[in-house]
């Protein structure tokens, strides 16, 4: 069976507690806050929930897990992980589930306390036989790799991706939420610590905690909830490796087949997207998915960001609530990707509110440019 545009809607979206969060709170405990909190905002009780979907660096067994603490007990779930790209893939597998009936109301959650618990807090290390001889500082090693490629084949700048950075901290200064939001240069950007060139620190997402929920239901049941429902017009997944060093091309990745398929099943392209979410774990990133998404053109990225269109008030008005390189990035960042699209579409944004924002896109990325997940998320008027 294949899922049908519009037939479920995001209902409920909430963060935890963000930042750096107060001593002694697990991720488990960040998900229950955001669940809780994405719940009511939705109007729903914690026992309307019978489908849980959440992936984690810090659990092994998430869905098992989360059932104890919060006491429910959910006929379906799923804790498929592919990285940060994993909750784009969980809004598929929930509509799916929601389609066959074997869940009405579904919860996608994350949590992470990286920042407070430090090098503990994530998952040992993969050997590979092939990278781990030469000690690279991965994952920005293998993302500076992709954009000294991107650079010498199609003459990106650093101040190009450094546009990238300072877009994002404009978005950030809009945002209450945010993490960093004193003024940003692209000078100040080039001239940071630098991490692995081409890329400084201010190139490099944020480390804080965090998490948050998305809760879905049918289209028939989210007409009848608290706010408007948000409706998932289209999907689309896709993987090429998981080394680096395997990549197939290092300046083109799974995104350019995860957009089209994502298109395809909302009938939609580039040009009907108002707003655009993309995993910005490093600058490079959106670049690429700008470029892989359909928003430009291979190798056009860098002219393209360079008059300042992707900042509040530019023409791409992307990562609007200052993305992973100044809002927030706690390890793994999709979902709150999906949370500010939703918010965008409902018209929640306030002060980075992009006006006659209907339709919004939220692509997720995990592992090394590995694993990409689009989502295309439309408001009443799209279905």
């Amino acid at each position: 069976m294949s899922s049908k545009r519009g037939s479920v809607a995001i209902v409920g979206v909430a963060e935890s507690d963000l930042g750096q969060v107060a001593p002694g709170l697990s991720p488990l405990d960040l998900m229950a806050q955001g669940i809780t909190r994405a719940l009511d905002d939705c109007g729903l009780a914690l026992s309307a929930v019978d489908g849980l979907f959440g992936a984690a660096t810090q659990s092994r067994m998430l869905t098992l897990a989360l059932r104890e603490y919060l006491g429910i007990d959910p006929t379906y779930g799923d804790s498929t992980y592919l990285g940060g790209s994993s909750f784009m893939t969980h809004v598929a597998h929930a509509q799916a589930a929601i389609e066959a009936g074997l869940c009405e109301v579904a919860v996608i959650t994350y949590g992470s306390t990286q920042r407070s618990d430090g090098r503990s807090a994530t998952r040992g290390k993969d050997v590979n036989p092939y990278e781990t001889p030469f000690k690279p500082f991965l994952p920005a090693s293998a993302y500076a790799l992709a954009a000294s490629r991107h650079m010498h084949e199609y003459g990106t700048t650093r101040e190009h991706l450094a546009e990238v950075a300072v877009a994002a901290r404009q978005w950030a200064q809009l945002n209450p939420a945010a993490w960093e939001k004193n003024d940003l240069t692209i000078e100040q950007v080039l001239g940071a610590r630098m991490v692995s060139y081409p890329l400084t620190v201010r190139d490099c997402c944020l480390v804080t905690d965090g998490g948050g929920a998305v809760v879905m239901t049918s289209a028939a049941r989210a007409r009848s909830l608290r706010k408007p429902p948000v409706y998932v017009l289209g999907c689309g997944e896709s993987a090429s490796h998981v080394s680096i060093s395997n990549m197939p091309d290092l300046t083109t990745t799974a995104a350019r087949r995860s957009g089209e398929l994502a298109y395809a099943m909302a009938g939609l392209g580039p040009k009907d997207v108002n707003v655009r979410e993309l995993y910005d774990a490093f600058t490079l990133t959106t670049l690429l998915f700008l470029e892989d998404l359909g928003f430009c053109a291979k190798g056009e990225a860098g002219p393209l960001v360079a008059d300042g269109r992707l900042r509040p008030g530019g023409a791409l008005p992307t990562n609007t609530n200052g993305g992973g390189l100044s809002y927030c990035h706690p390890g793994m960042y999709g979902l709150l990707l999906l949370i500010e699209a939703t918010r965008q579409v409902r018209g929640e944004c306030g002060a980075r509110q992009v006006a006659g924002c209907d339709v919004a896109l939220a692509h997720g990325n995990g592992g090394v440019l590995s694993s990409q997940s689009t989502v295309i998320l439309g408001s009443a008027a799209t279905v």
